[in-house]
């Protein structure tokens, strides 16, 4: 997770510059933002399918990663003997 919390570290700047630059930019000029328009939907879907890769790779770890700790749990307690019953004499 640290490799994903850096990436979004490093390009948080750059999208805040981006995003500021989105928002003013069509204040100053109004014949700009029909132009701009496709250009922000365009970042807006790459944001979303960016997102919903990430999502679906972090869901599948995590998946992977209960489905180990129930196994493990499952066998041991399978293997453990119950602390109330005594091991029968031979």
């Amino acid at each position: 997770m640290a490799l994903l919390e850096d990436v979004f570290e490093e390009a948080l700047g750059p999208v805040a510059i981006g995003v500021g630059a989105l928002l003013v930019i069509p204040a100053l000029f109004p014949g700009v933002r029909r132009a701009l328009r496709p250009v922000a939907k365009g970042a807006i879907k790459a944001g979303i399918g960016f997102y919903e890769t990430t999502l679906a790779n972090v869901t599948d770890a995590a998946g992977d990663l209960i489905a180990e700790a129930r196994a493990e749990r499952e066998h041991e307690a399978a293997h453990s003997a119950p602390l109330d019953e005594k091991p029968s004499p031979a």
